[in-house]
């Protein structure tokens, strides 16, 4: 059974969502959730049929969202360190937090340690593309602003290994990206970085950022300065036109009409769109399991965020990547 330690006090709502997702998380999957955090604000939020199916250990300390990553390394009884540090001690297998996510990355890193031959772990996230069902994976997002081309190299590797272990993608979609298709195109870093990632057989070139969500690639490399401008652009165009259509529809009964007709369409591209339907991001590249969620996540986003942890414990992601680093070394 996958043992899940959840940082029980680290979002912006307090106990309730993160309790209350794990526990939606449990009645579709048997797994072990572990809350850490207060235990008497915790332990009223479990029903009763649920109580002998989770673990809480307790601890009375948060780092904030406003306090310095760095300043989690000496809190060693607050809730994310005490539960990065139950995965370091084999007494979980995975790691979920919607807390400070520059300190659950240090202490990821740190203490539970990088998998052998990852210089540097990076945040991946998913993009919506025109095919239906489908996503990018995106890597690094935010996790590091300064890169090298072997860095890249090694995020196309785990990239290239998330894909196929634990989306599926038996054929996946390697792309640089860079602003140009060319390999003479982009920056000192990706020019470099070009030849080494083309090591794997699932490497398709550079590709631009229109790529990402037109469905031509499944995993998209590039640094973590990119990757994190990328993302919050994205966020910021999704919420544009959201707000553009209901404005627009409010003063028009035919837009009104043909908002009610379309419906289900906008049911679908919200869906898409919604960062609690992933749940969080995984930081690839260190031993253990660790999923960032969203500070702002809501009990859909939490059960979503377990499923996630879940996936990856099982799928075995880690040791693929390690095979595949030593394929590339050899």
């Amino acid at each position: 059974m996958v043992r899940v330690a959840i940082d029980a006090m680290g979002g912006d709502f307090g106990h309730y969502p993160i309790v209350e997702g794990a526990i939606f998380a449990l009645k579709k999957k048997n797994y072990l959730p572990i809350f850490v955090g207060d235990k008497s604000k915790i332990a009223p939020l479990i029903p009763q049929k649920f109580k002998n199916r989770v673990e809480i250990v307790h601890c009375d300390d948060v780092i904030s969202m406003h306090e310095h990553a760095t300043d989690a390394l000496k809190r060693r009884n607050s809730s994310i360190y005490v539960a990065v540090d139950l995965v370091r001690n084999g007494k979980a297998d995975a790691v979920v937090s919607a807390g400070h996510s520059g300190a659950t990355m240090s202490l990821a890193t740190l203490r539970i340690g990088r998998i052998k031959g990852i210089s540097r772990p990076a945040i991946a996230t998913f993009m919506p593309t025109s095919v239906t069902g489908k996503m990018t994976v995106v890597l690094d997002v935010g996790a590091n602003v300064d890169c090298n081309a072997e860095n890249l190299f090694q995020f196309a590797v785990m990239g290239d290994a998330y894909a196929n272990k634990v989306l599926g993608c038996s054929k996946a979609k390697v792309g640089l990206l860079s602003n140009g298709e060319e390999p003479s195109k982009g920056n000192e870093v990706t020019k470099a970085a070009y030849p080494l990632i083309s090591q794997l057989d699932s490497f398709v070139g550079n590709v631009e950022g229109g790529d990402i969500f037109n469905g031509s690639v499944d995993v998209v490399v590039c640094d973590g300065f990119v990757g994190n401008v990328l993302l919050k652009a994205s966020e910021g165009v999704a919420d544009t036109i959201s707000h553009y259509l209901k404005s627009e529809i409010k003063h028009s009964p035919v837009a009104i009409a043909g908002a009610l007709l379309m419906k289900r369409v906008f049911r679908k591209l919200k869906k898409q769109t919604d960062y609690a339907e992933y749940g969080g991001a995984p930081l690839l590249g260190v031993r253990g399991c660790t999923i960032i969620s969203h500070g702002k996540s809501n009990p859909k986003a939490i059960k979503n965020a377990m499923f996630q942890a879940i996936r990856f414990v099982e799928s075995d992601v880690n040791k693929a990547i390690r095979e595949r680093l030593e394929t590339m070394n050899a």
